[in-house]
């Protein structure tokens, strides 16, 4: 971890894109400002958690919830005169073009 120590109106930055404003000091708490892309996510620590936590929630999918799911799923059509395999084709059809160079 790098500490380094800054006063109120200095700035620190990371990378290119990047800046943290110290904007005051006021007994035991530092507040700051952030200037970054809008892609880039800054977030508070407990928040950060809260956030990855209930993405991890919502990626468990169990098989009980897609079979339920599945039931809502309409059936497809069994075609039983579908052959496996490339479509048949006429033998008295012309083929494409082809150009010799």
């Amino acid at each position: 971890m790098l500490t380094l120590t800054r006063s109120v109106g200095e700035t620190i930055r990371i990378g290119d894109d990047i800046e943290v404003h110290v904007v005051e000091v006021r007994g035991g708490t530092v507040r700051l400002g952030f200037k970054a892309p809008r892609e880039v996510a800054i977030h508070r620590e407990e928040v950060y958690r809260q956030i990855a936590e209930a993405n991890l929630l919502a990626a468990q999918v169990t098989a009980d919830t897609l079979g339920a799911l599945a039931a809502f799923a309409p059936a497809a059509p069994v075609d039983e005169n579908a052959v496996d395999g490339p479509a048949a084709t006429d033998a008295t059809e012309p083929g494409p073009a082809r150009v010799n160079d």
